[in-house]
């Protein structure tokens, strides 16, 4: 029987279930190219030359409105959620009974970004590699999916543990691609592993090709995530790397300090046992959570969240609502 087939949602809110096999349409619209300034060949008199010549073209207006997420290109935003949530997809559930609390458009299959990590993390600590082995940054550690930049430069030598720390913490796209080309058998046998517990966990909905979750390809549901949320917080130091708030290391003769990309880590209201962040711009804005609060553990899912904070906003509403049974 699959996890979370049949579960009783008792005091649940649940809406928008679009079915396991829903998989997103990733085409995306190209920008035209701006017209081409054409500036007639033949020489005009002297003092027509500069009558000739036209204006350019206008430039293309910076700050262009971002490109939709695939779940909002889906309509998934016009569902009206529980508790007036922002995020396209929720799902709320007790770890111990599996009772779904809430849930939101939960089955719809999207890509995941860095949530993608914790699965990476997963299969590293699961093969037992040494942790305090040095790995090096390598120019194979570049992102050439979105271009993104990089604390860590070519060269850079960091213990595995120190790269796994990065990864879940601070989301280092190349500390989380290096843990992957070390892994035996390297990059492919790294995506084989992740695969294959995905589906060892029953994550149907899930696929993986790389593992840093910047190719949009990598996609899960709610549903397959909570699995996951679930078996990796029993992993003491997934834990404890993911929970922490800040750590440093050493790069050469200095020390870089990395900071948690998830605020809420530091606030004393919550106490929460695992996490990881999220987002690429097919992705939205995405939290995976393992919390404690009114004596019940909880797993949280929030993922294709529009605004910068509005997933933290969706994590407070649930928290105010399990501990007040009020809309948050």
């Amino acid at each position: 029987m699959r996890w979370l087939a049949g579960l009783t949602v008792g005091m649940a809110l649940v809406v928008g279930d679009v079915g396991s096999g829903l998989h997103l349409a990733q085409a995306a619209q190209k920008d035209k190219p701006a017209d081409r300034v054409q500036v007639r060949k033949t020489k005009a008199p002297a003092p027509l030359r500069k009558a000739v010549v036209k204006k350019k073209a206008p430039a293309a207006k910076s700050g262009a409105a971002p490109r939709a997420s695939l779940g909002t290109q889906q309509g998934l935003h016009r569902v009206d959620g529980p508790l007036s949530l922002k995020s396209n997809v929720a799902l709320v559930v007790d770890q111990e009974t599996q009772e779904v609390l809430l849930a939101k458009n939960d089955r719809a299959v999207l890509p995941i970004a860095s949530i993608t990590k914790l699965m990476t993390a997963l299969v590293v600590t699961e093969a037992k590699q040494d942790l305090d082995e040095v790995l090096t940054i390598s120019s194979d550690d570049i992102d050439t999916e979105k271009h993104t930049g990089s604390r860590l430069a070519i060269g850079t030598q960091l213990t595995r543990g120190e790269l796994m720390h990065l990864a879940l913490m601070s989301s280092e796209n190349r500390a989380a691609n290096a843990l992957g080309r070390h892994y035996p058998g390297g990059l492919t046998a790294a995506v084989a592993a992740m695969n294959a517990k995905a589906a060892l966990l029953g994550m149907a909905d899930t696929r993986y090709v790389e593992p840093t979750g910047l190719s949009s390809s990598n996609q899960s549901s709610a549903r397959d995530l909570a699995r996951l949320v679930e078996v990796a917080s029993e992993v003491p130091l997934l834990r404890e790397l993911s929970t922490s708030p800040e750590h440093k290391v050493r790069v050469g003769r200095r020390d870089m300090a990395f900071r948690t990309t998830n605020g809420l880590v530091r606030s004393p209201a919550w106490d929460i046992g695992l996490q990881k962040t999220g987002y690429i711009a097919e992705a939205g804005r995405c939290l995976v959570m393992q919390a404690e609060m009114a004596g019940r553990k909880l797993i949280m899912v929030f993922l294709d969240s529009a605004g910068k904070y509005s997933r933290i906003g969706d994590a407070e509403r649930v928290r105010r609502w399990v501990t007040t049974q009020q809309p948050g």
